[in-house]
Order: C-alpha cells, then structure tokens, then sequence
C-alpha cells in the first residue's frame, strides 16, 4: 500500500485503540502494538515505541477530562507513579535484551492473566469499603460522582499495591502497553479501589510511565515517526471520545470489554510470538 494508505490505516486502528484503551483503562498501546504488528507486519520494537508515544497522548487526553468530572484519584497516582516510574525503565533496558518473538509471547501471557482478573469481577463488586490505618495515614482515600452524588471509598493493601505497581512499570517500559491493565488490577483487585476510579487514575499515571521508558526507545532508534505520528493522532481522538462515553458507563459493561479485547489479542500475539510472524 502506498504511504497515504498506510497512514490513514494506522490512524484509524489506533483511533479504535485509543478509544477501548480510554473505557478501560489501558491506554491504547495493548491494541496499538498488537495490530500494527500482526495487521500491518511493524517490527515489535518499532510498534513498542510509537506505542509508548500514544500513551503519553492518551493520558494526556483523557486524564484532564476525567480529573475535570472528579474521577481521578491524583493524590493515589501520583503516590504509585513512584513505583511505575522506577521500573518503567528498568523494563526499557531490558527491552533491548529481549527478542520480538520472546517479547509477544509475553505479552500475551500478561494480557491473559489481565482477561482473567477482569472478567472474574472484585470480591464485594463495587462496594464502597473503608480505608486501611496506612492508607489513612497517607490520605489516599477519596471520591466519585454516583448518580449526581459523591460516593466516598477507601483504600486497602497499599504496599502490595504498590508492589504491583513497579511490576507494572516494568512490564510498560518492556512491551509498550502502558502497563494500564496490570495497574487497574492493582487498584480495583488489590488496593479495593471503585473500577470506575481504578480505569481513570490508571490513564492519569500511564503519560508519567511511558515518558520514563520512551527516551530509551527513542535513542536506540525504535521511534519511527511516520508510525508514531499517526499512531499518537489516532490514539488521542479515540481517547478524548472514550473519556466522554466512560462517565455514562455501565462498570459491568467495561469489566466484559476489558476481558474480550484483551484475551483475543493475547491468543494473536502468543500464536504469532510461537510461530515466528512477529
């Protein structure tokens, strides 16, 4: 195809992309990577790095309209960004170390286990539940518009959490996704975090995430910017659009869109990693 064609069939796979990774939280860069990859024959590496560059966009396009509706928790991201940061590039080292073919079939397993976590659904659903004495301590609670009212919550197990959270970094810097699936598990599984909450804090952290790891892709040469370009523009749209339709949102709903997106790409990327296409 020639480039126009090309363009115009990046822009609207990561416009799709950028407008799931919006609803659920995942930043555009888990559908982004796999399609530009297996549709489009972009080498893994180089589809890692325009994707890094769209989840900046992403967070950077989404997060102001949902920190704007009361939605975001920035007292929370900007705590767990600690962790995110830290191992967002230890991940981008250990990118360049790692073959494509290793690198899908890892991504893969992560999306599954992602799948998994989602569709099973939080123990006591999205009750709202109190604080632990450290998440107290570090005023980590909050709330979110319900039904035109503010319905408070409480945070739990932050130190796993927060554990998770460098997992996440780690898995950011080495396969590009922005890490937002790992991260609302962290807070809706673990820290008992509202799922609406958990979607639009993570999309308010990934932008800080990805930033740390694209400057290693982009001085080893993995930031092509006739892919990165169109890739951030599309991304960016869906995104804005994904924000507006997220805050009328039914929470069962998205729970199901997480884990049917996630686990199709996942069986595409294990089966490509393993036979050798990526």
């Amino acid at each position: 195809m020639s480039a126009w064609e090309f363009t115009a069939v990046v822009w609207g796979l990561s416009f799709l992309a950028g407008f799931l990774g919006a609803l659920t939280g995942l930043g555009g860069g888990v559908v982004v990577v796999p399609a530009l990859t297996l549709a489009l024959g972009v080498n893994i590496k180089y589809a890692i790095g325009a994707s890094l560059v769209s989840v900046i966009a992403t967070s950077s396009g989404a997060a102001a309209a949902y920190v704007r509706e009361g939605f975001s928790n920035i007292r929370i991201g900007m705590f767990l960004e600690i962790a995110t940061t830290v191992g967002a590039i230890l991940g981008a080292f250990l990118a360049g170390r790692i073959g494509t073919h290793a690198l899908a079939i890892i991504f893969g397993l992560v999306l599954i286990l992602a799948a998994y976590y989602s569709f099973k659904g939080a123990p006591e659903g999205d009750r709202p539940i109190e604080s632990d004495a450290l998440a107290k301590r570090l005023r980590l609670g909050g709330s979110y518009p319900v039904d035109g009212k503010a319905q408070e919550y409480g945070v739990r197990n932050v130190p796993a959490g927060f554990g998770l959270m460098f997992g996440a970094g780690t898995l950011s810097g080495l396969l590009g996704i922005g890490s937002g699936a790992v991260k609302v598990i962290a807070m809706d599984r673990v820290m008992r975090i509202p799922f609406k909450v958990s979607t639009t804090t993570s999309n308010f952290m990934i932008g800080v995430t990805a930033a740390a790891s694209a400057g290693i892709y982009l001085s080893r040469g993995f930031i092509e910017p006739s892919v990165a370009m169109p890739v951030m523009l599309g991304v960016l749209a869906g995104a804005l659009l994904g924000a507006k339709v997220l805050v009328h949102a039914r929470v069962r709903t998205l729970r199901a869109v997480f884990a049917f997106v996630v686990l199709a790409l996942a069986i595409e990327m294990i089966v490509s990693g393993i036979t050798g296409k990526v």
